[in-house]
């Protein structure tokens, strides 16, 4: 499953959002299943309206989204790489994560104090990216400390030797892993490290619920960085989050209504995660269940056979595969086979976003 940490330094909006997030998650479809595993980690269901319509189409007697982690993780103080408040904890929570959701406070508010007196966005990323970096290269500086003596007489120490060295370099300069350019065989050398700063971000710039429509000029720095770094932008606000937690969907609707937007945080937060990480999602369809299924970007017919069980990748035949909008046109399979619309892929098929499949393979 997918893990998705939630940071940010204190009083940003970062546990609010979390707790919204969660709730909302449940509110939205009472058919998608929801769990909180501890107090600090959610796991809820990705909204996909593709389910509901292939479950009418097939009378499906469940529905099975593909799910999320959001984990919240707590807040972060400068000095964490020393050990500074829950330092070394903090740190080992965000290395379990795929992806990052920094949380950056973009709203005034003089009843919620700022941990550093005063809203400043850019100072705010800054603290925890370079947090983050000391974190790494210090993790990076142990690593070549013990591998270089083995370089000496190994070609693949020395290979790592040089790869670490690139990503000292850079986060000496105060730059993320993300920016280092390593070959295929370096990133599997240094991916054991499970480096912070090499995993992809996400910044969610938390506004007011005056500003979620429009943004404010915090939120436009907040876009330059995530520009220049090739992150995710979200403009989210807590909020508004937390208050659509006890609406109905009708209430809900014409509450982001009269904000000038047609979506709360969640759904916006979801697909950049699955964009930054390259995910897809296809789905299988039939009297029992409608399900969506989570494969990386790329992933050919077998492999994607493969995550509903081993047995599929093994004894792979062929994939009858149609697209989503064709087989809604069609009304039913059967339909569709009518048509022509119903392809039958082998095993060098790349999968695609939606595709509806059947696997037919060997036991």
């Amino acid at each position: 499953m997918l893990r998705a940490g939630i940071v940010g330094l204190p009083n940003v909006g970062k546990s609010t959002l979390f707790n919204a997030l969660v709730a909302n998650a449940k509110a939205e479809a009472a058919n998608f299943p929801f769990c909180t595993i501890e107090p600090n980690v959610g796991v809820v269901s990705v909204p996909d309206e593709r389910l509901d319509t292939l479950a009418k189409l097939n009378n499906s007697k469940q529905i099975v989204p593909t799910r999320i982690e959001f984990v919240d993780i707590a807040g972060l103080v400068k000095g964490a790489s020393q050990g500074e408040g829950l330092g070394n904890q903090f740190l080992a929570n965000i290395r379990e994560v795929d992806a990052i959701v920094q949380v950056v406070r973009c709203f005034d508010n003089d009843d919620i104090i700022h941990v550093a007196g005063s809203v400043d966005p850019l100072r705010d990323i800054e603290i925890i990216n370079l947090e983050l970096a000391l974190a790494d290269l210090g993790q990076v500086e142990r690593r070549l400390e013990r591998i270089r003596k083995q370089a000496r007489t190994n070609k693949d120490a020395q290979l790592e030797v040089d790869a670490l060295d690139k990503v000292a370099k850079t986060l000496n300069l105060g730059q993320s892993a993300r920016s280092v350019t390593l070959t295929d065989e370096e990133e599997i050398l240094v991916k054991p490290l499970n480096l912070l700063t090499a995993k992809p971000i996400i910044y969610a710039a938390n506004v007011s619920e005056d500003e979620l429509s429009t943004g404010n000029n915090w939120v436009e720095q907040v876009r330059e960085i995530a520009q220049k770094e090739g992150a995710k932008l979200v403009t989210i606000s807590a909020q508004v989050e937390s208050e659509l937690i006890d609406l109905s969907t009708e209430e809900r609707k014409d509450f982001l209504d009269s904000l000038g937007v047609t979506e709360g945080g969640l759904k916006s937060l979801i697909a950049a995660t699955y964009e930054i990480l390259g995910l897809r999602t296809y789905l299988t369809t039939g009297p029992e269940e409608t399900r969506a299924w989570t494969i990386i970007a790329g992933m050919k017919a077998p492999q994607a056979a493969g995550i509903i069980h081993t047995d599929f990748e093994r004894g792979f035949i062929r994939a009858e595969t149609i697209s989503f909008n064709d087989l809604v046109k069609a009304g039913t399979m059967v339909a569709a086979k009518e048509k022509g619309l119903v392809r039958s892929e082998g095993k060098e098929y790349v999968m695609q976003e939606g595709d509806i499949v059947v696997f037919r393979f060997n036991v």
